[in-house]
């Protein structure tokens, strides 16, 4: 197991964990809290597969996925008095995993010969679309949508990873490291100094 497929199994846990606050949140029962903790760790890259037309999609291929996904119901249910105080933690591998599906998903867009303009749209589709999903099905605004810088860091740290990859003779583990650092550094600094795009004014 390489620590790139390592960080992005602990991805998708935090995504599913995310998934299932915010069910709880809705007073959904089990199995509403179970699919949306599918939806929102696997729901980004699924569309995205989709969209490329690269089939069975991941999860279907790796069993691994949702194993992880299942798991994360009994540890969100049995820790739960413990994971609301864990804001703070959970916002940092959740920064962290839109870093790294950010990234893995402009790879594989890139692998089957898309355009890196689609590649980098591909990237953040990975990243975000799962708790766009969630946030639908439970009845919010996605996020994405509101106040914070989201989809723009990972829509940047995409950009700079095909700069990087086509303009330097870096290897692609610094360039992984350099780009996931970027993305993180933006939602970090933009949380911090409460940085935010400018809204529509009706």
């Amino acid at each position: 197991m390489t620590l790139i497929y390592a960080l992005e199994i602990i991805g998708t846990f935090v995504f599913a964990i995310s998934g299932l606050r915010l069910a709880a949140k809705k007073h959904m029962d089990l199995f509403g809290a179970t699919v949306i903790a599918f939806v929102t760790a696997v729901g980004g890259g699924t569309t995205r597969d989709v969209l490329l037309g690269a089939y069975p999609v991941a999860w279907v291929q790796d069993t691994v996925y949702p194993v992880v996904i299942l798991l994360a119901v009994p540890f969100t249910f049995i820790f739960r008095k413990y994971i609301v105080n864990l804001k703070r933690t959970f916002f940092i591998f959740d920064t962290i995993g839109i870093a790294l599906f950010t990234i893995s998903g402009m790879q594989k867009a890139l692998s089957l010969g898309i355009h890196p303009g689609l590649a980098i749209v591909m990237g953040m589709v990975s990243a975000v679309v799962g708790g766009v999903i969630r946030d639908i099905l439970c009845n919010e605004i996605p996020l994405i949508f509101r106040k914070e810088i989201y989809a723009t860091a990972c829509l940047a740290g995409a950009f700079a990873f095909f700069l990087l990859d086509y303009y330097t003779t870096l290897s692609e583990n610094i360039i992984y490291l350099i780009t996931t650092a970027i993305i993180i550094i933006i939602r970090v600094v933009s949380i911090k100094y409460d940085l935010s795009m400018p809204k529509m004014k009706g």
